[in-house]
């Protein structure tokens, strides 16, 4: 039969840059369509790497497409039954020559990476091209185009293929030395500094997990993170999203808390009371660790993925802070704040698990918990989503009774209350903190929590 001209895409007509991509390319299509055409069962290596458009060629992506079709309606699948099933400008001829690239099918999963590479770096160009394109849209506002390119790059990330299935036994063994390592003190958990939050996160947070804090305003979230993030960053790196206070104040934070001085005087030394000496030594205490900040306010999940990449190409990244959920956006402006709040979430827990880090999340909770004789937040809490809940590992609530009772005892001026209200991986349970206020820190506990006073003078209840 006479062969069409057809069967290629012509290489003068693509964008520049394309040409080397496809010579290389067309070969390896060649091999991955001729390996499922002698040996069927070898969809079971490539299946999971490959859809039609991944093939430069049309004529290779109609084979492909074909190929797939039958073998996933449980057919067998040759040059015939291939052939017959196209359109007719495809001959037998141009199927046979398929069947005949490769002398065996042994190396299909190698053709098959070899491909989608190609048409991944296919994809890079594209999308270079159109951010391109988008630098010089002057109608349009820079920070969306920035949002725009972020977005295709991010898209481009997340096209690659999925891990490949890991049997029970193969799994198992390779856990042992995971066993053996926990057995010998070495494990992936990333202490948060307060011991008996570590104690119930069974050493700490660990690279993949979600954990959220939640409480009302001024129960010390953002301390609590800080604390966490100063105490991690001495072995760790560690970035925060601040997307509340600027730099200005987190830095007044920080030297308060590194300097153990009073937060009150570093904002207004001329009073007096500034020990410059613990300024000091808290700006040579910052010089030991990998703590960076940024201050940029109402990001959304894309533009957070893009700073989280960022940072950890620059600096290394092992715990990200973000503070708050509630200030940040969905990528549709247009839809209801809970579905935003969803795409959020839901987000955060994938970037923990992508970049394999440990994602602290700060919540508000809602107003309903004041209305209530027990004031501690609960679950339900949440403000906003129920995705939070969802898709939190770890929720931890905060809570300081005398902010509720200002009438209680000078014994309640520095006692916090932290609940574990869930742990995915673990058990939950609630712990007594020391919140040092004037320096914006927590620390562990020691002895008794303070109780209420009964009416008549005995011991009463903890709050």
């Amino acid at each position: 039969m006479t062969k069409k001209p057809h069967q290629n895409a012509p290489l003068e007509t693509v964008p520049q840059g394309y040409e080397l991509e496809q010579v290389a390319a067309l070969d390896a299509e060649r091999g991955v369509l001729g390996a499922l055409l002698l040996d069927n069962g070898a969809f079971d290596r490539v299946g999971d790497i490959l859809v039609a458009e991944d093939f430069f060629s049309v004529l290779h992506q109609s084979v492909y497409a074909e190929l797939q079709r039958q073998l996933l309606s449980g057919r067998a699948a040759d040059v015939l039954t291939v052939a017959s099933a196209l359109s007719p400008d495809v001959s037998m001829q141009d199927v046979h020559e398929l069947a005949m690239a490769v002398p065996s099918a042994a190396n299909a999963r190698r053709y098959a990476e070899l491909v989608r590479e190609r048409a991944l770096s296919r994809r890079m160009l594209a999308v270079g091209s159109e951010v391109s394109d988008l630098a010089l849209q002057h109608d349009v506002a820079l920070s969306d185009r920035i949002d725009t390119a972020t977005g295709k790059l991010a898209a481009l990330i997340g096209d690659g293929p999925r891990d490949e299935w890991v049997s029970a036994e193969a799994g198992m063994i390779y856990h042992l030395s995971i066993l053996e390592d926990r057995a010998a003190g070495k494990t992936n958990a990333i202490p948060t500094g307060l011991a008996q939050l570590d104690d119930i996160l069974e050493g700490g947070m660990r690279p993949g997990q979600l954990i959220v804090v939640g409480a009302r305003p001024s129960m010390g979230k953002t301390a609590l993170a800080m604390t966490i993030g100063l105490n991690v960053a001495s072995d760790y790196s560690v970035a925060m999203l601040s997307m509340e206070m600027p730099h200005s104040e987190l830095r007044d934070r920080m030297t308060a808390m590194l300097g153990r001085v009073s937060l009150s005087s570093v904002k207004r030394p001329l009073r007096g009371g500034l020990d410059w000496s613990r300024v000091v030594e808290g700006v040579d205490a910052a010089k030991a660790l990998n703590f960076h900040a940024s201050d940029q306010g109402g990001l959304n999940i894309g533009q957070v993925r893009a700073k989280a990449r960022n940072v950890r190409r620059l600096h290394g990244l092992n715990v990200l802070i973000v503070d708050y959920i509630g200030l940040m956006n969905g990528t549709d402006s247009g839809q209801q704040r809970a579905y935003q709040l969803e795409e959020v979430s839901r987000g955060l827990k994938s970037l923990a698990k992508e970049l394999d880090i440990a994602v602290l999340c700060l919540a508000q909770v809602n107003r309903k918990v004041e209305e209530r004789t027990d004031r501690t937040p609960a679950l339900s809490d949440l403000r906003d989503s129920g995705a939070i809940e969802q898709d939190a590992d770890v929720v931890v609530f905060v809570h300081r009774p005398i902010q509720d009772r200002p009438d209680l005892g000078p014994e309640w001026q520095h006692y916090a209350k932290l609940n574990v209200a869930k742990n995915r991986n673990g058990r939950c349970g609630h712990m007594s903190l020391h919140y040092e206020g004037s320096q914006t820190r927590f620390d562990s506990w020691h002895g008794e929590p303070p109780r209420v006073a009964s009416r008549g003078g005995g011991r009463g209840a903890d709050l």
